[in-house]
């Protein structure tokens, strides 16, 4: 009788443990577990980097950088039970620099034809301390592309991507990639829009060909970085750059307050890169 009732027992502690397991193993949970976790590391290390300066910034950002990754391979390892072949070392450093180049391209050409379109005018800062700008820029772009990439490419577009298929994660992570842009300054629905295209859907579709971080961590990083160099607003956040940009003409072709990502140029030239990754990654996923 006694054994009847223990074996009774454990099999309804066994039940819960299954039952608790398969809560933390949903896509919605994991996902929104692991975000909060990197959210409350970029809002403990975020602060430090600001206030240090300097290279003391880039090395408390680069310790940011390494807790987040750990907080995402912990909520992958044990809350989705999953592998995170993502982020291997192997070729990181090659498929990061491979983003960065994507990312300069894209913004030197975009910068290029809004300026020949005459209304962007430059002039290089004579007052700007070079050093000191080119630290904040990479500083601020470097932190603002880790915690984006891994909670919307790393965390929803995969959770999503299980729940849901593969398309539906892009459309998803890229609508949402928009949304939480229109608390920017100088933000508006077209701006918005602008976001979920050239930087959900390019993003997305830099994930989805590269099938790891890295590549997208890199095109992220190199796109704002470089904007903050110029100048140009980063999302509608002002940047003091090495040159100063005088700005005239409809916000269609300027970006406005919102700055370059606003204009339409972008978002052609963003659709002319991200159309090739998504039929490369298509043709691949058929292989």
């Amino acid at each position: 009788m006694k054994n009847r009732s223990e074996h009774k027992v454990m099999q309804q502690n066994g039940g819960k443990r299954s039952a608790w397991s398969a809560f933390w193993r949903f896509p919605l949970v994991w996902m929104i577990t692991g975000a909060i976790g990197i959210i409350l590391v970029d809002s403990i290390f975020r602060p430090l980097a600001e206030q240090a300066g300097g290279i003391t910034s880039l090395l408390v950002t680069l310790a940011e950088g390494a807790v987040i990754i750990m907080v995402y391979s912990l909520t992958m390892k044990y809350l989705a039970r999953r592998s995170t072949p993502e982020i291997a070392r192997q070729r990181a450093g090659v498929e990061a620099g491979m983003g960065m180049l994507t990312g300069v391209i894209f913004i030197l050409v975009s910068t290029l034809i809004i300026a020949a379109t005459g209304v962007y005018s430059f002039q290089w800062a004579s007052a700007a301390d070079t050093s000191s700008v080119l630290m904040t820029s990479i500083v601020a772009a470097l932190g603002a592309a880790i915690v984006e990439e891994f909670i919307f490419r790393g965390l929803m577009f995969q959770a999503v991507s299980k729940w849901a298929g593969t398309w539906p994660a892009l459309a998803v992570t890229s609508l949402f990639f928009g949304v939480v842009h229109l608390g920017n300054a100088g933000a508006t629905l077209w701006s918005g829009f602008a976001i979920v295209i050239e930087a959900g859907v390019l993003l997305g579709a830099a994930f989805l060909w590269r099938r790891n971080l890295w590549f997208a961590i890199g095109l992220h990083f190199a796109w704002n970085a470089l904007e903050g160099m110029l100048g140009i607003p980063v999302s509608g956040h002002a940047a003091t750059g090495l040159f100063t940009v005088q700005v005239k003409g409809p916000a269609l072709l300027t970006g406005g307050d919102f700055g370059l990502e606003g204009s339409i140029f972008p978002i052609i030239i963003s659709l002319l890169i991200a159309i090739p990754m998504l039929i490369a990654a298509a043709r691949s996923s058929k292989d």
